[in-house]
């Protein structure tokens, strides 16, 4: 049978067979460029192109940004750039007072907060919620979703209720899933007064945000979850961790369900001062008279 009709049969194109396609393999040099690349990622994987090239050009590789997107495109990696914004307001729901600021937490289940971060899976992403125990910086709850809407963040927190009762005060983020009404009507039905952060202050939930920087860099930037399953099994086990074994060093190393559970050890404090004080500086025989700025300041972080 003629060659012609053999393809025609089999479906593919003559030139597949009359000029193979030959597999290019990296020589010497990029060689050299994939391992420093991946070890570079392994310990920055925030790392994108434009900084992998300073990186690489540091190291003494004078290479463009598109060779290196190709070569990371290779590995299969990508810098964790901010995802999808976890925190967008409704116009129409209502805002409340942040409560905590000067605030001393000095036992358990008097503050909780929660708040949503994202985490990138080989195909989109996904959703994680937490409710923490300001005092002991224990994990009360957490849940995984695909998407933002709120009802997950509402079973977080009903399971933390039922859970561990109710605390004196919970503070959110204004995102949409925290000011609706589904999830403020349960704080509501169990007395607790609600404290949501101002507008562009991250600090003001600075322990949930302190939590999500561990998890990320001690759990699902080391482990590269694919799927959500892994990544649930993968959270049950860190978190379990987190209570039970990690020492916090602001708990004086011990772990956050001790101090939950004697109710000693922990404590959080916000202090927000920024006003002018009138300090009177001698300069020489001259006394002086200045003003200062004190800016926010956090007692008691996580380590």
């Amino acid at each position: 049978m003629a060659l012609t009709r053999q393809c025609a049969l089999a479906g593919i194109a003559r030139s597949t067979v009359y000029a193979p396609r030959l597999i290019a393999t990296p020589d010497d040099f990029e060689l050299l460029l994939l391992t420093l690349i991946d070890a570079e990622y392994t310990r920055h994987p925030f790392y994108g192109s434009r900084r992998m090239v300073v990186h690489l050009g540091r190291a003494g590789h004078l290479v463009n940004r598109k060779r290196v997107q190709r070569l990371m495109g290779f590995l299969g990696l990508a810098g964790m750039a901010p995802g999808p914004n976890t925190s967008l307001p409704h116009p129409q729901h209502k805002i409340y007072p942040y409560l905590l600021r000067g605030v001393n937490v000095t036992r358990p289940n008097q503050v909780w907060s929660t708040d949503i971060t994202y985490i990138r899976l080989a195909r989109g992403f996904a959703y994680l919620a937490a409710v923490i125990d300001w005092y002991s910086r224990k994990v009360l709850a957490w849940r995984l979703s695909n998407t933002l809407d709120g009802d997950f963040c509402v079973d977080c927190l009903e399971q933390s209720l039922r859970a561990y009762g109710t605390p004196d005060i919970f503070n959110t983020d204004q995102g949409c899933q925290f000011t609706s009404d589904a999830f403020t009507s349960v704080l509501k039905s169990h007395d607790i007064a609600i404290s949501m952060d101002g507008r562009g202050r991250a600090l003001d939930n600075i322990f949930v945000e302190r939590l999500w920087r561990s998890v990320k860099h001690e759990d699902v930037y080391l482990k590269g979850y694919v799927d959500m399953l892994r990544l649930q099994l993968g959270l049950t086990v860190y978190f379990e961790f987190y209570n039970t074994e990690r020492p916090h060093q602001s708990l004086g190393d011990r772990t956050p369900i001790e101090v939950y559970q004697t109710a000693s050890g922990g404590g959080a404090r916000i202090v927000d001062k920024f006003v002018e004080r009138k300090t009177t500086l001698k300069i020489g025989a001259a006394p002086v008279s200045c003003a200062t700025g004190h800016h926010l300041k956090l007692d008691g972080l996580l380590s």
